[in-house]
């Protein structure tokens, strides 16, 4: 029962053959057989939960659910204010820390419903080096991260669906490596309200095994928080656009077909080869200028982003080192070092570049109905000292877009996932295809 979808869940509620506690408690059971190999949690809110879904037993039972993600347990990764469990943000510097409030995508998650079971094991900061946590799928392999805890949960069955954050490839590479969904709205989207940095390329993501719970959490938290402020909420809907087959994808191979391995290379290619027997229209860097133009803007993703990155790292991160630097990771400190390095002219041009990398994707808008391309350059690498490569990542972080890791593909039995890159604002549209092209792996 707990590696149902909650869109089925759900309608087992409307019939009375389920309840939101009983759903829990189904999930609660899979947590105690798999959290000691997976180890996806920091903290878990046992009792809080159980009285939440008690609650939403007594809404349902009256036909008075909150919203269609009433009674749903969710995982919330351990870098977003919680006010019933710690936020430690994966750094013994912040070690049993409470900020005393929810952030805001809790709020609302608790607003409509929904159930916190417990915070997930986040990265450093979101960054490096990684916890503890292991792949469901092969448990001397990584997760994937920052959003490990968050990816390991929905994929070893422990909740339907996890909060994580992405700012280069910490929602998109986990969702491959574990074989889920993982969804990056546009940035700005979702209210980071209560998260620990305010990276201009952080946004909250969803890790879950449909399309339906993604777009069901991404759509109320914006009834109830909105976007970040100035920013469009997410507007693609309650549910995802009815399914649609795209006209035309533009394959992207980014910098990271160059360190793919070639068995997932063959498997990409194989899936390319089903999408023109369907009658897709594929177009490239090589029978396309606009497509060869947009590879020319997102390469060198990586180093952009870092670059942008560590220069925001002044605040609070510097300022942190001050105070707790032999708290912080050698990586971190490099990169606050960095950021104290650059100038105000030199972050400046980063910024030229990524928007710049944005107008050449946006030229696509009107021909294309999405990009393609890998989730990760391959299955989830043997070991959990590093999260793995976010090469194929960075693009989607990088322009700022809608993006979906789908679970489509296996290499050597492990997931693999083919990434979609929507325009921005256009999650409606991105869903349909989505839609349909997840209907391939059937």
């Amino acid at each position: 029962m707990a590696k149902l979808d909650f869109s089925s869940a759900r309608q087992g509620f409307r019939a009375g053959t389920l309840t939101p506690r009983k759903f829990l408690e189904s999930c609660l059971k899979q947590i105690d057989r798999r959290e000691p190999t997976v180890r996806a949690f920091v903290t878990l809110g046992i009792e809080g939960a159980r009285k939440a879904a008690d609650a939403s037993d007594k809404r349902w039972k009256a036909r008075k659910p909150l919203s269609s993600i009433d009674g749903m347990p969710i995982a919330i990764k351990d870098i977003i204010e919680t006010v019933d469990m710690p936020t430690e943000f994966g750094s013994p510097v912040f070690k049993g820390w409470s900020g005393g409030r929810d952030s805001a995508c809790a709020y609302a998650i608790r607003q409509a419903g929904a159930i916190i079971v417990g915070k997930a094991v986040t990265t450093e900061f979101a960054g490096a080096p990684p916890g503890p946590t292991t792949n469901p799928h092969d448990p001397k392999r990584t997760p994937g991260g920052s959003s490990s805890g968050s990816a390991a949960a929905v994929a070893a069955g422990m909740v339907p669906v996890a909060i994580g954050t992405q700012v280069g490839g910490s929602v998109l590479r986990p969702a491959s490596f574990c074989g889920i969904v993982g969804f990056k709205p546009t940035f700005g989207a979702l209210n980071r309200g209560g998260i620990g940095d305010q990276f201009s390329q952080n946004c909250i993501g969803t890790l879950s095994r449909s399309l339906e719970d993604a777009w069901a959490v991404a759509h109320e938290i914006a009834m109830r928080v909105g976007g970040d402020p100035g920013f469009p909420p997410f507007a693609g809907g309650a549910a995802p656009a009815a399914p649609r087959k795209p006209d035309v994808l533009a394959v992207l191979e980014t910098d990271g077909w160059a360190v793919t391995d070639p068995p997932s290379k063959r498997a990409f290619e194989s899936f390319l080869k089903k999408l023109r027997n369907a009658g897709v229209t594929l177009i490239d860097r090589r029978s396309s200028k606009r497509v060869a133009d947009l590879e020319s803007a997102i390469a060198g993703a990586s180093d952009l982003s870092l670059g942008i990155n560590d220069y925001e790292k002044l605040w609070p991160f510097a300022e942190l080192d001050l105070r707790e630097g032999r708290g912080l990771s050698e990586g971190l400190r490099r990169g606050i070092a960095n950021g104290r390095r650059m100038t105000p002219d030199e972050y400046v041009a980063l910024l030229a570049r990524r928007d710049h990398a944005r107008d050449v994707l946006m030229s696509l808008a009107g021909d294309v109905d999405a990009c393609v391309t890998l989730g990760s350059a391959g299955p989830a690498p043997l070991g959990i000292g590093s999260t793995g490569n976010a090469v194929f990542n960075m693009p989607a972080s990088m322009l700022r877009n809608p993006a979906l890791s789908l679970p489509l593909l296996k290499v050597g039995g492990l997931p693999l996932g083919v990434q979609l890159l929507g325009f921005p604002n256009r999650e409606r549209q991105l869903s349909a295809t989505a839609g349909w092209v997840f209907g391939l792996r059937r």
